[in-house]
């Protein structure tokens, strides 16, 4: 396998100074445990509840990030305004876009998602713009959706699930491969554009639903051909060398769902430490029961689905519902551990990296207080180790400290009204 070459000051004062940025949006859906006060299990909060020496202490449902404790930080009283005005399996829709912007009925939005307004800005630097992953793959459908990444367009872009498909996408590039792909392109394009030219007025006719299969389909090409243009101006530049030993491209998402995870996990790490790519979103979970993963609870011993231990109210159900909460938990360690484990010039991967993992609901689809949690990101100016709250604050104001954090300098995103004052990105 080839070795790239170190970077030198002889290529450039702008390449040789670059710090890789780095962004990863890891959703679960139907919330986090919150146990109720009055069945005194306040240590299984997914939110911590208790403080020594005026640091946070980790419950039992996170204690897995322990090692990680200096270089992470949650952050409460977060929400989308949009929220509360929609249907609540939405959240998942929204939760990198901050949208709908105006009306909050199935059909008017979305808007772009933060992970793609970061691969436009970073997709200069790296072999691919975007990854794009989810247990189930595809898109779904409004509210119910199989992907957390919109376009610039506000159109969901199409996941991927498979780690064979994702290894032979980043690490396999070749001049057939990609010449192959190039070719079955033009074919749907060329299939595309008979279809529009032959049913101009037909298009008029062709109800909501039909339309939005179209618009997606078209978002799935679009996609599809930027990906090939930013892999074959890389084709010449030699990869890093990389072990994959530990990879077992043959996990599947119906198969032990740790190990599927962790695949998963260790692909978009393999990926970072290449600079493959600089923007990254996971959908771990859906919303609502759709899906394989609302079974895993079931396989990892637990009495209920996932939606169904969302919606417990009982203590048994509750610590259930934590439980879950600890395996996913177990599941972040990891990635972080590998995102600690490989280096930087300046640095390891995830001090270059800002992960956010969380939810687009609290309790039984709770519009209000979201689950959220960074890692990562100290050498781009994050301080950690805190529980951050400030009452109810926008999500898009941490969306917009994100891009910051990251170098890039927007006024605003979505219905932002500022940064996150105070906080775990002040020096950033």
């Amino acid at each position: 396998m080839a070795l790239a070459l170190p970077v030198l000051d002889a290529m450039g004062a702008e390449v040789a100074e670059e710090v890789p940025r780095r962004f990863c949006a890891l959703y679960t859906a139907n919330g986090m445990s919150l146990p109720r006060p009055e069945h005194g299990i306040d240590e299984w909060s997914w939110f911590p509840t208790a403080e020594r020496d005026g640091k946070f202490v980790l419950g039992k449902s996170t204690e897995p990030l322990g090692p990680f404790r200096e270089q992470l930080s949650f952050l409460g009283g977060l929400y989308h305004p949009s929220g509360p005005k929609a249907d609540p399996h939405i959240c998942s829709d929204m939760w990198l876009t901050g949208a709908p912007l105006h009306d909050p009925k199935p059909g008017t939005f979305n808007s772009a998602g933060l992970d793609q307004v970061v691969a436009l800005h970073t997709k200069r630097h790296c072999r691919q713009p975007s990854l794009v992953l989810s247990i189930d793959a595809g898109t779904g459908f409004l509210s119910r959706t199989g992907t957390i990444s919109y376009s610039l367009e506000g159109r969901p872009i199409p996941a991927e699930n498979n780690p064979r498909r994702v290894f032979d996408r980043l690490f396999r590039g070749d001049r057939s491969s990609l010449q192959s792909e190039r070719d079955a392109l033009k074919r749907r394009i060329k299939l595309v554009d008979a279809v529009v030219e032959s049913a101009k007025s037909l298009n008029q006719r062709l109800g909501h639903s039909d339309r939005e299969r179209m618009d997606q389909y078209l978002t799935s090409l679009n996609e599809v051909e930027s990906r090939l243009i930013a892999s074959e101006r890389w084709i010449d530049v030699p990869l890093k060398r990389q072990d994959y030993s530990h990879l077992n491209l043959d996990a599947t998402n119906e198969g032990e769902p740790a190990e599927y995870y962790r695949n998963m996990f260790d692909l978009i790490a393999l990926a970072f430490d290449a600079d493959i790519t600089r923007s990254v979103a996971f959908m771990l979970n859906r919303e609502d029961g759709m899906g394989i993963s609302d079974t895993f609870p079931l396989k990892l011993g637990l009495p209920n689905t996932h939606h169904t231990l969302s919606h417990a109210s009982d203590k048994e159900g509750q610590l259930a519902f934590a439980r879950y909460d600890l395996f996913l938990s177990r599941q972040l360690a990891h990635f972080l551990d590998r995102l600690a484990e490989y280096r930087d010039r300046d640095g390891s991967v995830l001090e270059n990296t800002i992960v956010l993992f969380g939810s687009g609901a609290s309790t039984t689809h709770n519009p209000r207080n979201l689950p959220t949690l960074i890692a990562g990101g100290t050498g781009l100016g994050l301080s950690h180790g805190g529980y951050w709250r400030n009452g109810e604050t926008r999500m898009s104001n941490l969306h917009l400290s994100i891009l910051h954090a990251l170098g890039i300098r927007l006024d605003s995103f979505a219905d932002s009204t500022g940064t996150l004052g105070n906080s775990i990105f002040s020096r950033a």
